[in-house]
């Protein structure tokens, strides 16, 4: 049935936006699932009535059918994301539900990888470092929990380290070490690597270092600290620190240095973040900070089940976790004059 004055059906989005809820919570209230307080839903089933909206029953007869099952997408390229599937997995024993996990490479993105966990007919989802632009859509099928990202736009439940933090302490360790000419090698748009990028910026200001901020650049892979070194070789101005987006940029850097003949860390210390398995292999040995991933693990789990028993509440809820500083053999006492 049409809106009146409008001549198309109405939408899930339009009975949302009535009821005063998310996408996501309307979308909980029509499948008749656990979640909602008793006045979002019905508020909800008010829009519906004043709308018109006529679900897809054999949609919703077939996502009531689902099992207990919890469906992980992850990035294949990323050690830190194996660390966390570790964790979810000794996490979620006992709890009488199981894993589904489903990988992005280059030739699966998102949506396909998501698309497994439909298929399944998993009950909820965790999703480590997703698309911001993906969360709402993937909200309409199942309760969605954020794992890396501080959230955004997406109206989901979501733990993640408070990066800021990680960054600052990252330029603690050095400037406590004397190093002020430190680098930062950047995110982009990576999870957290705004967070990121701007702890470091907090700390280097906070030490008097303002003047001596320099962003290069780059991503959350190996090829871009390997550029990202290459720059600053190529420039003759290197810095007697650097401070990388994530472990496996820290170890492209290292490699491409050592390479080189610069001597690591006497001539040039670097920090990266995750505490990956990558940090901790003998010949990288890597000072980082680390995300605690059993706690991680275990916020991600209790947060998709309590959505899914009905013992939370209507609104998003976001934990954020702080991080701490692992001390390897990168990192030591400046060496030479940076001035």
């Amino acid at each position: 049935m049409a809106r009146a004055g409008t001549g198309r059906r109405p939408t899930l989005l339009d009975v949302a936006k009535l009821a005063g809820v998310s996408r996501a919570t309307a979308s909980l209230v029509i499948r008749d699932a656990p979640g909602p307080s008793e006045l979002s839903r019905k508020r909800v089933r008010d829009a519906v009535a004043e709308l018109g909206y006529q679900p897809d029953i054999a949609a919703q007869l077939l996502r009531r059918q689902r099992s207990h099952l919890i469906g992980v997408l992850f990035s294949a390229q990323e050690p830190f994301h194996a660390d966390l599937i570790e964790s979810i997995y000794a996490t979620i024993e006992g709890t009488g539900y199981d894993v589904v996990l489903s990988a992005v490479v280059p030739a699966r993105d998102e949506r396909r990888a998501f698309g497994t966990f439909t298929a399944s007919r998993c009950a909820a989802a965790i999703l480590l470092g997703a698309n911001e632009d993906t969360l709402a859509e993937f909200a309409d099928e199942m309760p969605i929990v954020e794992v890396g990202r501080a959230p955004g736009r997406a109206k989901v439940d979501a733990v993640h380290t408070i990066d800021a933090e990680g960054s600052r302490l990252a330029v603690k360790h050095l400037a406590d070490l004397g190093h002020s000419d430190i680098v930062h090698v950047d995110g982009g748009d990576r999870p957290g690597a705004e967070e990121r990028r701007d702890g470091y910026i907090e700390a280097m200001t906070s030490y008097g270092l303002r003047d001596r901020i320099r962003i290069l650049p780059g991503d959350y892979t190996e090829s871009s600290g390997t550029a990202a070194a290459r720059g600053l070789l190529d420039s003759g101005d290197l810095p007697t620190a650097v401070v990388a987006g994530n472990d496996r940029c820290a170890v492209g850097i290292l490699d491409e240095l050592r390479r080189s003949g610069v001597d690591v860390p006497g001539e040039v210390s670097i920090v990266g973040y995750d505490d990956s398995r990558l940090s901790r292999l003998a010949h990288v040995d890597l000072t980082t900070v680390q995300q605690n991933t059993e706690e991680l693990a275990r916020q991600a789990i209790t947060l998709a089940i309590e959505r899914l028993t009905g013992t939370s509440s209507d609104h998003p809820r976001v934990i954020r976790l702080a991080p701490s500083l692992v001390v390897r053999s990168s990192t030591c006492l400046v060496r030479r004059t940076d001035s």
